[in-house]
């Protein structure tokens, strides 16, 4: 057999493989297609018993912010040019280093923080 010959048919067959996959495609996409139609009635009813039975769940808890967290924003901002800014909110929070703020008052100084540059 020559290599032209055995060469054609691998396209050949490379072409039946790709027309199988096209076809498996097709079947699982109209499958899935059809199933979410058939099965969104059922999900919603199914929805309202569910919420009716469980009770709702407590909101989840902010996990507490970290020196990395905060500093991480404070080099963002200061980065971008409001490094005096950041250094008043801090002197502002009774400190000179950012590790020198309490970890309480993470929050606020990060909300004092995040709206630098829509102050100026």
């Amino acid at each position: 057999m020559g290599k032209v010959s055995e060469l054609s048919m691998l396209v050949d067959e490379l072409k039946k493989c790709g027309e199988a996959l096209i076809g498996i495609s097709e079947g699982l996409a109209d499958m899935f297609s059809g199933a979410e139609e058939e099965k969104a009635p059922a999900k919603k009813a199914a929805s309202k018993k569910k919420a009716a039975e469980e009770p709702k769940p407590q909101p989840k808890e902010e996990k507490p912010l970290t020196l990395e967290d905060v500093r991480a924003v404070c080099a963002d901002k200061s980065r971008q040019g409001f490094t005096a800014e950041v250094k008043a909110i801090l002197t502002k929070h009774g400190a000179d280093k950012l590790s020198e703020v309490d970890q309480a008052e993470y929050k606020a100084l990060l909300a004092e923080v995040e709206v630098l540059d829509n102050a100026g």
